[in-house]
């Protein structure tokens, strides 16, 4: 893992969703990214999300302020696979992905959501990856990505950026320290611009959901008794506290009265590395564990003294976290309406 740049190391862990290094040191769990599907799935996009290309000149703002205009409203999009799962829930294909797409066997990662990943050019599955000549083959019209360090665009390398970004136009949503509403907003502006229907049946159910679900976690939060969550990540050798201040979806349920534990050591903006022997600094009463394919799973961790002490491990409050969420109405809810559960169910134990 040596000569890492900090920004590949925040991508195999995650950015907002805090650092495991498994996958730098060549690890990966099937698992994980099942456990992901499992806690996080929503309903999916429906016949009647599909998008409508709109005729005429196409324009969109992106978070960088930069304009990108063209005389037609591009079709051939090539996204970060986050990015590509939101916009099929809106009913916008894209033709090209690059980022944690399938998994050993093939099948889907947790990150696809539910895109079907047979039907799209898989351009790199890991960070790093990036297929150039495959990219170009598509002949794209635009490349979208996430932005946690703008103007960087996420899962593009650093040492390709410019031959990639001279093929086709670019739009970065930044994500770093902003609500989850705000890239949702964003996302579904930019869904919309594709031609989606964000006044479909499906869609405009996607957002009551997530509204709905909004509602009833404020309501748990305040019902709670003031339990204390805790969002972390595991790896081999360290464990992760995430700081809910730079992550969307973490500071959107703070918002909302969640108790969520801030460590008091945080390196960069995002997290603090704690040692296994020091994994016992913060005692909450829930659990949020990084779900995805890179990182440790509960039966991963079980051997750690310290994650087997913990007071929420002994009590089962420890849930999946899709640490990376799908900007998407839909994934959204599912996400907040699993964190609802959890502290309903929880007991105090910290």
């Amino acid at each position: 893992m040596s000569g890492m740049s900090r920004r590949g190391v925040l991508a195999v862990g995650g950015s907002v969703g805090i650092g495991a290094l498994l996958a730098a040191c060549g690890g990966s769990s099937d698992k994980g990214s099942q456990d992901a599907k499992d806690s996080g799935a929503g309903t999916g996009a429906k016949a009647d999300a599909g998008a409508k290309t709109p005729a005429g000149p196409w324009s969109f703002t992106d978070d960088r302020k930069t304009a990108v205009k063209l005389d037609k409203t591009p079709t051939k999009l090539v996204a970060y696979v986050g990015v590509a799962a939101a916009l099929h829930d809106y009913g916008v294909e894209c033709v090209g992905v690059f980022g944690p797409t399938t998994v050993k066997d093939g099948g889907a990662d947790a990150q696809a959501g539910d895109l079907d990943v047979s039907k799209v050019t898989v351009i790199g599955n890991t960070y790093g990856e990036f297929n150039i000549e495959k990219y170009a083959a598509l002949s794209p019209q635009l490349l979208i990505s996430h932005m946690y360090e703008a103007p960087t665009l996420w899962y593009v390398p650093d040492e390709s950026a410019k031959k990639i970004l001279a093929l086709a136009p670019s739009v970065g949503i930044n994500l770093k320290s902003v609500p989850i509403t705000t890239p949702l907003q964003r996302y579904a502006e930019l869904a919309a611009s594709l031609g989606a229907d964000m006044n479909s049946t499906t869609n405009a159910a996607a957002k009551a959901r997530f509204e709905k679900a909004s509602a009833d976690l404020r309501a748990a939060a305040k019902a709670s008794g003031g339990l204390k969550v805790m969002a972390a990540s595991g790896s081999a050798d360290s464990f992760y506290v995430s700081t809910p201040p730079s992550a969307s979806d973490l500071s959107y349920y703070k918002s909302l009265g969640v108790d969520l534990i801030v460590p008091d050591k945080v390196e960069g903006g995002f997290f603090e590395t704690l040692s296994w022997e020091n994994a016992d600094k913060y005692q909450p009463d829930i659990i949020m564990l990084d779900n995805r394919t890179a990182t440790l799973q509960p039966k991963d961790l079980a051997a750690k003294p310290t994650w087997a002490q913990l007071a929420a491990v002994k009590a089962g409050q420890v849930i999946g976290w899709p640490s990376e969420p799908i900007f998407s109405y839909d994934k959204c809810a599912a996400q907040i309406e699993a964190l609802t559960k959890a502290i309903t169910g929880a007991k105090k134990v910290s």
